[in-house]
């Protein structure tokens, strides 16, 4: 299966390649889609993927007989294998009915409890907030990145104060800080920010670490990145966000991708920083036939 780039080009507003997610706009190209078209079942991962860090084998592929390509619509199915898993159809000239009957289609043949389509909505055409819509922000790092001070690594932490991070984890599982720690005991991830109250991690971002992207740029992998409910509003979010951003510049990172739920903390916080918005990916989930 190839795309016609003739076609898909001119309705891209987002960068956004399936399996992949969202890269950074000199990426978008017909070689790094067909790359993902090429691997399609095999498990394999690309060597710019952001998922190698956490699993063994890729769990997403690309349906590439049910793709739906010609000159007005391009819809691109993935499956995912991991939990029961899910369908998702991806709709680069926006969401149609054909797209919705195709989710439902591919999860009852492919036996998933799960089905979805995305959408993509150009930087000057906002959703609304609640809309369940993330924003594509693009941080560079030409420019000096200070550190705002009050942050430290968690390696750094005395022994009691580091042993907090189990309860903060579990208060901010939602948010895979359950899972990122897992990952720190077992030493499998790089550096983790931490800022403290009264000798308790209240807010935390992580892993910070570096990876090439398909065009050998270095970027800034993205992180888990929350405050505890009851100390958000004392600028801990942005202390971290900021040496987070100091940590990339300092380990040479180019840039880095971020996505944030419109309208929330995050979004408002990246906003104010100044980031770029590539525009916006939109989801919505499918009811299948009882």
């Amino acid at each position: 299966m190839r795309l016609h780039w003739d076609w898909l080009h001119p309705v891209m507003r987002v960068p956004y390649v399936p399996t992949l997610g969202p890269v950074h706009p000199r990426e978008a190209v017909p070689a790094l889609f067909q790359r993902v078209f090429d691997i399609a079942d095999s498990g394999e991962f690309l060597p710019q993927d952001r998922d190698a860090r956490w699993f063994a084998a890729k769990d997403e592929h690309v349906l590439t007989k049910a793709v739906l390509h010609d000159p007005d619509t391009t819809l691109i199915p993935t499956l995912s294998t991991r939990g029961k898993g899910a369908v998702k159809v991806i709709c680069y000239t926006g969401p149609c009915e054909t797209a919705v009957d195709l989710a439902a289609e591919l999860a009852q043949a492919h036996g998933t409890p799960r089905a979805r389509i995305v959408w993509f909505q150009a930087p000057d055409h906002e959703p609304a907030p609640g809309a369940g819509a993330t924003r594509i922000q693009l941080r560079d790092f030409t420019h000096p990145a200070p550190h705002p001070g009050g942050v430290r690594p968690y390696s750094e932490l005395p022994p009691a104060v580091a042993a907090t991070f189990a309860d903060f984890a579990d208060k901010l599982s939602g948010d895979g800080f359950a899972f990122l720690h897992e990952q720190m005991k077992a030493d499998r991830v790089g550096p983790v920010l931490t800022v403290t109250q009264d000798q308790h991690i209240v807010g935390a971002i992580g892993p910070m670490e570096t990876g090439p992207d398909s065009t050998g740029s270095t970027r800034l992998q993205p992180q888990y990145f929350g405050v505890l409910p009851d100390q958000r509003g004392h600028g801990h979010g942005r202390r971290l966000w900021q040496a987070a951003m100091h940590w990339g510049r300092t380990y040479s990172a180019e840039y880095q991708l971020l996505q944030t739920e419109v309208g929330g903390a995050s979004d408002r916080l990246c906003q104010a920083e100044g980031l770029t918005s590539l525009g916006f990916v939109c989801v919505r989930d499918v009811a299948q036939p009882a």
